[in-house]
């Protein structure tokens, strides 16, 4: 059973900084990829980031240039920076994990408001 553990989340101004981190039960690289997505109330999840075993990174449009994905394999950690954080960014984050299955965390809210 794999468990993705995300912190990081809150409260922030417009213009601001959070760091999202997503803790994972085995060694990161055992996946085919780990990312980020979020989800609004009443709509679909999307992408945000992502990053492949090889290295390889994938944006959406809208967090391109403000938002890096990195990863830390000695902690078992992918994180999300996000800088210049707008209101639209406001949503939960999900980190996942994909192999031959997809793997979810609980999630974890972020409010960019003034």
């Amino acid at each position: 059973q794999v468990q993705l553990v995300e912190s990081g989340g809150g409260l922030v101004q417009p213009g601001g900084s959070l760091r999202l981190s997503c803790a994972a039960s085995r060694n990161i690289f055992s996946f085919n990829l780990m990312g980020w997505y979020r989800q609004a109330p009443g709509s679909q999840r999307e992408l945000v980031a992502v990053i492949y075993r090889s290295g390889h990174t994938n944006y959406a449009d809208s967090v391109k240039g403000r938002f890096t994905i990195s990863r830390d394999s000695a902690k078992n950690t992918v994180y999300l920076q996000m800088n210049s954080l707008k209101p639209t960014d406001t949503d939960v984050y999900y980190c996942k994990a994909a192999d031959s299955w997809d793997y979810w965390g609980q999630g974890t809210q972020v409010t960019v408001s003034s």
